[in-house]
């Protein structure tokens, strides 16, 4: 399986008049609601002496192709010492009739798996950290699934090293919760494949929340090769268990082809965080080059099925 572009280029580029996403929009979370697809991306700016510096802005389409911005972030930086220098890569849940924002804190040094929650897309209210340094490291790529199963949360996310624990990183991992305060029961749910494909070899992580289908949950997925290379794949969990893999796809739904996929901020990516299924037709919203949002498109029936 593999997606195709829609349009020829980008559906989303920085604007350069607005000072906090002048330089770059990328890895954005997807939804649709009442028929209008919203993107929650991060945004950058990079200015004299504060390079890098991200938020999280809000567009609206209803066709999810031309889409409408808000005038300010929906989430700034430098609210606390943990997001002191971005909030970045967000990725939306909705469960139980509320709107749950993951995104990573970064204070410059460290990343953190935090959240934000809202009952209309508009107002956020921060929930803090989910995750603490300790025993993960650092963290990043967090998001719930969007039901509970066996009557718990399950969360998603990946230990990047640097702290004493003994969980290793770049990998995707899993952990239940009672309160989407505390999390346990940590470990590998999806492994990087390293010396079995190619283009996994360096690290994966998630794309957005899994989707639920009949043959259980589809998640998709990004993973980094050796020249760090970021492409897209897709593997189908069980319903139950989301810790047992019924499959993946061997060769990537999408890699970096054009020119703005190629270069950029950071050369060579496309990243989700986010997209959108209906019927069997996936939609995946992704950074190109970690500066402008692409969309490509494609029929999973055969993946699910076959």
């Amino acid at each position: 399986m593999k997606l195709q572009r829609v349009g020829s280029g980008p559906v989303l580029t920085p604007r350069a008049e607005v000072a906090w996403e002048k330089n770059a929009v990328l890895n954005t979370a997807a939804i649709e609601v009442n028929g209008v697809t919203h993107l929650f991306y991060r945004a950058v700016a990079h200015n004299p002496g504060d390079p890098n510096r991200s938020v999280i802005g809000h567009a609206w389409s209803e066709d999810g192709i031309h889409f409408d911005r808000a005038a300010e972030p929906v989430l700034w930086s430098a609210t606390c010492p943990e997001d002191a220098q971005g909030v970045e890569d967000p990725r939306i849940t909705l469960l139980d009739g509320l709107y749950y924002l993951t995104y990573t804190a970064y204070d410059g040094s460290r990343t953190l798996s935090s959240l934000a929650v809202s009952t209309d897309l508009v107002h956020w209210e921060r929930r803090g950290t989910l995750l603490p340094f300790e025993p993960f490291g650092s963290n990043k790529n967090s998001a719930l699934f969007p039901e509970k199963i066996g009557g718990r949360y399950c969360l998603l996310h990946r230990p990047m090293g640097g702290a004493t624990g003994t969980y290793e990183p770049n990998q995707v991992y899993g952990c239940y919760s009672d309160d989407v305060k505390t999390f346990d029961s940590h470990r590998v749910l999806l492994p990087a494949r390293r010396g079995q494909i190619d283009w996994e070899y360096t690290k994966n992580g998630i794309g957005g929340s899994p989707h639920r289908v009949d043959e259980g949950w589809l998640l998709v997925y990004h993973a980094v090769d050796a020249k760090m290379v970021y492409r897209l794949g897709l593997a189908l969990l069980d319903a139950d268990d989301p810790f047992r893999i019924l499959k993946q796809t061997d060769e990537p739904i999408l890699q970096p082809e054009v020119g703005w996929e190629i270069e950029g901020d950071v050369n060579n990516v496309v990243f989700t965080c986010g997209s959108i299924l209906r019927g069997t037709e996936l939609s995946v919203y992704y950074g190109g080059a970690d500066t402008v949002i692409g969309l490509a498109r494609g029929d999973v029936s055969e993946f699910l099925r076959g």
